[in-house]
């Protein structure tokens, strides 16, 4: 068992030799990259605001309607107040708020890659 864990084995890591020499500094900068650009449209796809604001869009949605059919009974309950009416369309009102905000100020999408021969002729 001691025989895998030797020094001249290579795979450890620690003699100097990360393993991964087969690539390149553009190649790592390359993928970096594009993960950045990956994470940044994940970012815009599930940004709050569009999660938050369509959630209480649909739930205001679903209360306003209970508000609208509520009999006589449950509005006694709540001191003639038609409480399932005013929570739906304040919450119908907050949804709203977060996708207009989402819709005039989105998250800025990646910056522009440069092309690949501007790279490799910038100074270091």
């Amino acid at each position: 068992m001691s025989e895998h864990f030797s020094s001249d084995s290579g795979g450890s890591g620690r003699s100097g030799h990360s393993g991964h020499s087969d690539y390149s500094e553009k190649d790592v900068q390359r993928e970096v990259t594009d993960l950045e650009g990956k994470s940044a449209t994940a970012a815009r796809i599930f940004d709050l605001r569009r999660i938050i604001g369509g959630l209480f869009v649909l739930y205001g949605v679903i209360i306003t309607i209970t508000g609208l059919t509520d009999g006589d009974a449950e509005i006694d309950k709540a001191q003639g107040i038609n409480i399932n009416l005013w929570t739906g369309l304040g919450m119908l009102a907050l949804g709203v708020f977060f996708l207009v905000w989402l819709w005039l100020r989105p998250v800025p999408p990646p910056a522009p890659r440069l092309p690949e021969e501007a790279e490799e002729g910038a100074p270091e």
